[in-house]
């Protein structure tokens, strides 16, 4: 193999190619769920969150942030198939030493923790996703930009699933069999991953590896997801101890939502990062800047407005979504609704610019501010106003994330006009017209229905939006409105 036996996407279909993924991996369990919580009832349901929730963590040390490194390493060299293959080999051998380890210790755990012997087969089906995770090498497609590939396969595997499940599953009893058909969905289409690996990487045996060079910064990405895996969970835990299981429900309603928002904001990220990096590679500057110039621009023109909807429009957001008995969580949510802009952000920071520019230990730093932060604002906050504390603690401490980034990164952008301003507060004068706009529909007319209302204010304050930032001459949005004229031409 001489050259790259593979096509490069635009970045815009990748993109398009990762929303509907992200998506699917909401829509589907919003399927199953009824079902699922119906037939089961909470005690195998129960038993099977356990179960997952403790071989995450395995996934994580058995992962060892190979996932995020693997994408920029094997990207600057998709040009080269011979260092491509010799990479990829280098961690894939490192991966698998980190999965055995894992597998060492989680075996040793069943055999020691009575809780985990009394689940030990339901732990060890659930453990499969570790071996196919590993042996799936999902990242090498990633960093080759196969993401056509990638949403198509992993689709139909959760839909093989989805018909599985309610082809087999009837009973509690069943829970075992719900267990293995929930990992063949996720991970099962990594079979195809194996099988396909030899039409872009070369299978060959080198003279010499190198997994030296690779251990600091895999280390480095390991604490940066350890981190931010016990950031995000951290705040629901010390909701469940300091409040009531009621409140954590409100909160966890909100979370839901606003990680459905914000996957689909920062898909854009995990598509960038391999041509960022494949760019940084060519050392070609002028379209790496260009690219995170636009995806500052696609940040700022979808978070923002997206955060000032769901602020003005909570109520019905959570009566639609969750249910009146979750009226409760509407303060919660606008009290959120601000992180999705700074997770936006962030995502460009860490994910475009600290991790291909090598820079990952600031991502660690980051991460471990916002940490320690969103502790310190729970145990001040929580006692006082529940759920809406952690809210609160949650946001200031993601801003606290973004600050940290920006202070590092802070010439760089300057430097290379990164943020254009000028388009900046076009977004945030178009998403303030809009608000007034909604706002003064809302005073002036009251729908009974919250789907009704859902729709109506939606479609009234994006149009609002979008009109106003064609009228101030918003450039992403007079390129998008272009190509789609192209194409429809």
């Amino acid at each position: 193999m001489s050259e790259k036996n593979f096509k490069i996407h635009s970045v815009k279909y990748n993109f398009l190619m990762n929303v509907i993924l992200k998506t699917s991996t909401f829509i589907f369990p919003l399927v199953t769920f009824p079902y699922v919580s119906r037939v089961l009832g909470p005690g195998p349901n129960g038993d099977i969150s356990f179960a997952a929730s403790v071989i995450s963590y395995f996934s994580l040390i058995a992962a060892m942030g190979i996932p995020s490194y693997g994408v920029r390493k094997c990207a600057e060299y998709r040009d080269n198939p011979i260092e491509l293959g010799k990479v990829f080999q280098e961690l894939l051998i490192i991966n698998t030493l980190f999965t055995i380890l894992s597998y060492a210790v989680l075996v040793l755990l069943v055999q020691i923790i009575p809780q985990f012997k009394n689940d030990s087969l339901l732990i060890y089906i659930t453990s499969i996703t570790i071996i196919f995770s590993t042996f799936g090498v999902e990242w090498v497609y990633q960093a080759i930009e196969q993401y056509d590939y990638i949403t198509v396969r992993n689709i139909a595997f959760k839909i093989f699933a989805v018909i599985g499940m309610f082809v087999f599953v009837h009973k509690p009893s069943d829970y075992i069999v719900y267990a293995g058909i929930t990992v063949f969905g996720n991970v099962g289409s990594n079979i195809l991953n194996i099988l396909r690996l030899p039409r872009y990487i070369p299978m060959k045996k080198y003279k010499k590896y190198n997994l030296k060079m690779h251990i600091s910064p895999i280390f480095l990405l390991f604490l940066y997801n350890a981190t931010t895996t016990i950031f995000t969970n951290l705040d629901q835990v010390m909701l469940g101890f300091m409040s009531s299981n009621k409140e954590v429900g409100y909160y966890a309603a909100t979370v839901k939502i606003k990680n459905i928002l914000t996957s689909v904001i920062t898909s854009l990220g995990a598509v960038m990062l391999p041509r960022v990096a494949y760019y940084l590679g060519k050392k070609d500057n002028k379209a790496f800047a260009r690219l995170i110039k636009k995806s500052f621009d696609f940040i700022f023109i979808s978070a923002i407005p997206i955060s000032l909807f769901f602020l003005i429009e909570a109520k019905p957001i959570i009566d639609f979504l969750a249910g009146s008995q979750y009226l409760r969580a509407t303060v919660i949510l606008q009290c959120i609704a601000p992180s999705i802009i700074f997770i936006g952000i962030s995502s460009v920071t860490a994910w475009q610019l600290l991790i291909p520019l090598k820079l990952e230990k600031y991502t660690v730093l980051g991460a471990i501010v916002g940490a320690i932060l969103n502790v310190i604002l729970n145990i001040i906050l929580i006692p006082k106003i529940g759920g809406a504390g952690a809210a609160i603690a949650t946001t200031i401490a993601e801003l606290s994330v973004l600050i940290t980034h920006i202070i590092v990164l802070r010439e760089l952008i300057n430097e290379n006009k990164f943020i254009e301003f000028i388009e900046l507060y076009k977004v945030i004068l178009a998403s303030i017209i809009a608000t007034i706009v909604i706002l003064v529909f809302n005073y002036c007319v009251t729908v009974a229905n919250s789907l009704l209302e859902c729709l109506l204010s939606g479609i009234i304050y994006f149009s609002c939006y979008i009109v106003v930032l064609f009228i101030v001459k918003n450039k992403m949005i007079r390129e998008i409105s272009k190509d789609i004229i192209t194409r429809l031409g």
